[in-house]
């Protein structure tokens, strides 16, 4: 199958700090990857990275067979780069729509009626069709995150980036939010996810990373690199022999 995206010997550091050493791995098309690793180890710089907000020191970024380690992240958003954040940012005095507009027509350069559609089926697809009309800035901690989500396809992306999008909910908002993850993942959707929830993550991802330190400590099926000793010992601090 085709990488989608490669990284080649990545590296970024801010002075004494490096938060991405020598991160080499591929993203195959379609594929849901999942990536965890402590607080600090550099996920989320990591995505900067990826996206184009940070520039990386070393090493190479490819997209869909092209070089894009000095593209701007507004190209590589229009090429199909999208990602949510942490802490979902939504224009909190628009409606649910116009939040899902901007990104339409800002992201995927999208008018009019075309724009429209692809709002509404996203809206449908992310459970929100029935706060379409919802100020933002009223909605629930779950609907803001399934904002956050709606407004990274609006752009229409072929590569999904989320960041800890389950952290903060109940386990009942966090299955309800896995499944609809799941669905668009199995509609073809290419997905890199950093969570430190972890049995959500388990319950989509094919195959996970383990990052610490900026460098990359495992790689492989998600439960063999979760029982695995190095990531016992480095990400859950449990003494591989106890």
């Amino acid at each position: 199958m085709t990488n989608i995206l490669e990284l080649d010997g990545v590296t970024k550091a801010f002075g004494a700090v490096t938060v991405a050493d020598g991160l080499t791995y591929a993203v195959r098309q379609g594929e849901s990857l999942g990536v965890i690793g402590p607080n600090g180890a550099g996920k989320t710089s990591m995505f900067n990275l990826i996206t184009g907000t940070l520039a990386p020191d070393a090493g190479r970024i490819t997209f869909l067979g092209r070089d894009v380690t000095r593209t701007s992240a507004a190209a590589r958003c229009r090429m199909g780069i999208a990602r949510s954040f942490q802490v979902p940012q939504p224009f909190g005095g628009l409606t649910v729509f116009e939040n899902a507009m901007i990104a339409a027509t800002q992201g995927a350069d999208l008018h009019g009626h075309e724009a429209e559609a692809l709002c509404l089926d996203v809206l449908e697809d992310t459970g929100l069709m029935d706060k379409a009309n919802t100020v933002a800035g009223s909605l629930a901690l779950l609907d803001r995150k399934r904002l956050e989500l709606t407004r990274a396809l609006c752009a229409k992306p072929k590569l999904l980036l989320l960041d800890e999008i389950a952290g903060g909910l109940t386990d009942a908002e966090c299955t309800s939010l896995v499944d609809t993850i799941r669905k668009i993942n199995q509609q073809g959707m290419t997905i890199i996810w950093i969570e430190h929830v972890v049995h959500a993550l388990l319950a989509v991802v094919e195959r996970l990373i383990v990052i610490d330190f900026g460098v990359k400590i495992a790689e492989g099926e998600p439960h063999a690199v979760m029982a695995s000793r190095e990531v016992r010992e480095i990400y859950l601090g449990i003494e591989a022999d106890a």
